[in-house]
């Protein structure tokens, strides 16, 4: 029998530890996931992490066990959207990032 679709949504930008913000199955979680891309968000396709993060409720800050696994997805999305740790703190406050060249391809 095949698993049902699930998601998991976290939150990080101007928090200091990222929260996990929405959770679901099914027809939740391909509204979860049709939102974050709608929205510009990247979603990752990880089985062992959404594992992990399953253990968690929706509000619940990431344990201190899961931070390198959410590091690594949180570092090839800064990489990605050519940004530097701590460039979403600047964005919250209302502050436009210098833009990052790196990873980027003329």
């Amino acid at each position: 029998m095949k698993q049902p679709l699930e998601a998991i949504a976290l939150e990080y930008g101007p928090l200091k530890t990222p929260k996990l913000v929405a959770k679901g199955q099914s027809a939740l979680a391909m509204r979860i996931i049709n939102e974050a891309k709608k929205q510009g968000i990247y979603v990752a396709e990880d089985p062992q992490l959404l594992a992990l993060l399953s253990k968690l409720d929706v509000g619940d800050e990431i344990t201190q066990d899961m931070y390198t696994a959410v590091a690594v997805i949180l570092s090839w999305v800064y990489w990605l959207k050519g940004m530097q740790p701590g460039d979403e703190k600047k964005m919250a406050d209302g502050v436009t990032p210098a833009a990052s060249g790196f990873g980027k391809t003329s």
